[in-house]
């Protein structure tokens, strides 16, 4: 049976999900939350009594969307943070710099369609950030996360996946034609397989991690996307009738794995619409869906030792 909550449909926002939840005591870690539906979900976390830390990349930035959400959700237990993914240096000050429990760890910054970009590492940039900087962080705050008992991690997908498996054997794009929109989605399908392998191994600690699609959402995530891309895009979703979500609608999801009480205990699903999505052949309309391979536990298995394997290479364990 597919969980879902019938409170809660594609147009609810994420203050909606937290009408009734009280996050008073609990600590969250949101990334990428000075714009977008980061700085929805942290609201709205906030809005529900969390401590909310901000993890950006631009702590300027960061700073004025966290008193911007003190002054919206009269909780002053906001603050932000420097964190840069693609930077591992900046991924393990992070976590070490981080005290006491953490309670929820929401992994949403990105990138997507990005020119083609590799980091000091060799590391092609969208892998580097949506996967390999949040992998990093969760492993480095994996002592935090286990000090909560009770803790969850939401990886915050795409239905873009569906453009792409992780290519294990060429990750990087060094024997293949780089293309923007598959190196998007294998990062995309990384955020998925994550959640598979890091219940199935932190189950123990009484950790549980869902992967989320947000939904169809225009935001600056797609400053990267060709001239003319983007309003083609928009003239398409409007002509089909495909709901396009605000960033308030698109956290919802995200928020909803974070603190509802139906996923109490459950770990390794993808959830789209505040429900749990569909397994299909391929995307429907290019937003609902996942995909199996996705959820393929031998993959997620795979893919956690090699990136482990790479972030220990840079930073010995």
């Amino acid at each position: 049976m597919r969980l879902h909550d019938p409170a809660f449909t594609a147009r609810s926002t994420a203050l909606d999900v937290v009408r009734d939840v009280d996050l008073t005591g609990t600590t969250a870690v949101v990334t990428g939350a000075s714009s977008g539906i980061g700085v929805e979900t942290a609201r709205a976390l906030a809005h529900a009594g969390a401590a909310v830390t901000l993890a950006v990349r631009n702590p300027g930035a960061g700073h004025l969307t966290a008193q911007a959400i003190i002054d919206s959700t009269g909780n002053t237990r906001a603050r932000a943070a420097a964190l840069d993914l693609a930077d591992p240096t900046s991924v393990d000050r992070f976590a070490a710099a981080w005290n006491g429990p953490l309670h929820l760890l929401v992994n949403n910054a990105g990138i997507m369609m990005t020119p083609e970009t590799y980091t000091e590492q060799g590391w092609e940039l969208q892998f580097a950030t949506n996967h390999l900087g949040h992998f990093a962080l969760a492993v480095g705050l994996r002592p935090a996360l286990a000090a909560a008992r009770t803790a969850r991690i939401v990886s915050v997908s795409s239905s873009g996946h569906g453009n792409s498996e992780v290519v294990f054997d060429d990750l990087f794009f060094k024997r293949r034609p780089y293309d923007p929109g598959q190196a998007y989605g294998q990062s995309k399908t990384a955020n998925v397989l994550f959640a598979v392998e890091a219940s199935r191994r932190w189950a123990a600690d009484g950790i549980t991690v869902n992967a989320v699609m947000p939904g169809g959402i225009w935001t600056n995530l797609q400053r990267h996307w060709a001239p003319g891309a983007k309003a083609a895009a928009q003239a398409a979703a409007a002509a089909s009738g495909l709901l396009v979500k605000t960033p308030a609608q698109g956290a919802a999801t995200s928020v909803f794995a974070a603190t509802s009480s139906l996923l109490d205990g459950i770990g390794g699903r993808y959830f789209e619409d505040c429900r749990e999505a569909d397994v299909v052949p391929q995307i429907i309309n290019g937003v609902h869906g996942v995909r199996d391979y996705a959820l393929d536990p031998a993959a997620a298995e795979r893919l956690w030792e090699i990136s482990l394997d790479l972030i220990n290479k840079v930073h010995p364990a």
